[in-house]
């Protein structure tokens, strides 16, 4: 899996490979506000994920997920704290973790 220094350039590198829309996390679900559509743990697969820490602070946490549907809809998630911060149904949370 390829390595990112900044999460801005890996955004970039997984936009350019189409995976270019946004994804907002729900308890139990995954939005996509520009096409109106919500996504059930069982309906999208997690093709790779990239942690960030801050320089400062290694608590200062980010995770992209690069994330495929089943309907083929391409899209990445920021998760800024990680996802244990998160109020989400144990199914997302297992759809999450890390490897």
């Amino acid at each position: 899996m390829k390595t990112y220094d900044t999460l801005s350039e890996a955004i970039k590198a997984k936009q350019e490979e189409g995976y270019k829309f946004d994804f907002n996390l729900q308890s139990c679900s995954l939005e996509c506000r520009e096409l109106s559509q919500i996504f059930q743990a069982d309906e999208f697969i997690v093709d790779n994920f990239y942690r960030f820490e801050g320089d400062s602070n290694p608590d200062d946490t980010s995770i992209l997920y690069a994330i495929k549907t089943q309907s083929g809809v391409k899209g990445l998630l920021v998760d800024a704290y990680g996802v244990y911060s998160e109020s989400i149904s144990p199914e997302m949370s297992n759809k999450l973790r890390l490897r």
